[in-house]
């Protein structure tokens, strides 16, 4: 899967080897691409401890994910993605509040 170096010339229009490109762009503009081309869309998201956005997007077959980290500014980097995405069941146990 050749995404990073599409996702890059795509949105940022950039043209530069693959090792170089940057996996960065608009947020709006990632989440619109990988939509149209792989039928993405946000299953999950979380704050970091550093105050980015975590966001798991999959394929509704989960035939491919995306992990993106998005900051204050609205930037959003790819920094994971693949294929055969499985969720796990949660366990009782880790929906109950601890003490």
């Amino acid at each position: 899967m050749m995404r990073w170096p599409v996702v890059a010339s795509l949105c940022c229009g950039v043209a530069l080897p693959a090792q170089a490109q940057e996996n960065c762009a608009a947020r709006e503009a990632v989440i619109d691409y990988l939509s149209d081309r792989y039928q993405e869309a946000p299953i999950a998201m979380g704050m970091t401890n550093g105050g980015e956005v975590l966001e798991i997007l999959t394929s509704a077959d989960g035939a491919t994910w995306t992990i993106l980290v998005t900051s204050s500014d609205g930037r959003s980097c790819m920094v994971a993605a693949g294929d055969s995405w499985r969720s796990a069941p949660l366990a009782m146990s880790q929906l109950e509040p601890t003490s």
